[in-house]
């Protein structure tokens, strides 16, 4: 395994909550994949779960070394969560294409939250050469 990319990101939860305030419908479907909406709906620290996983977007394009180029769009990275509660990335459309294209084929993801902040980091990895 090599390590491809590694993305990093802080988020302040009162930029989520007034986005949320504003443009809830928007915001929600622009930034959010229906699956992830689902997870946050009932939490009692919604906010503070978006915000994590907003951060987890953002380190995870910046594992990609792209940012929002090549067609990276905010619903094609979903932050779900695995049988022990542990997030993990899916990757769709052409955000998972470009990081099969450059080798990435696992990810570890870390988040954390507090009330005033949520940050996140994103590692990407491949095969120890290009070729396998």
């Amino acid at each position: 395994m090599r390590i491809i990319g590694h993305g990093i990101d802080i988020v302040e939860t009162s930029r989520i909550a007034r986005l949320l305030d504003h443009h809830p419908d928007r915001f929600l479907a622009r930034c959010y994949s229906d699956a992830e909406r689902a997870y946050a709906t009932d939490k009692r620290r919604r906010v503070e779960h978006l915000a994590g996983r907003f951060a987890a977007k953002e380190a995870v394009m910046k594992a990609l070394g792209t940012g929002w180029a090549d067609g990276v769009a905010w619903t094609d990275i979903s932050i779900l969560r695995g049988d022990q509660g542990q997030p993990h990335i899916r990757l769709t459309g052409q955000t998972a294409d470009l990081a099969r294209r450059i080798g990435i084929d696992q990810w570890w993801i870390s988040i954390s939250h507090i009330k005033t902040h949520a940050v996140a980091s994103a590692i990407a990895a491949g095969p120890l050469s290009p070729h396998g």
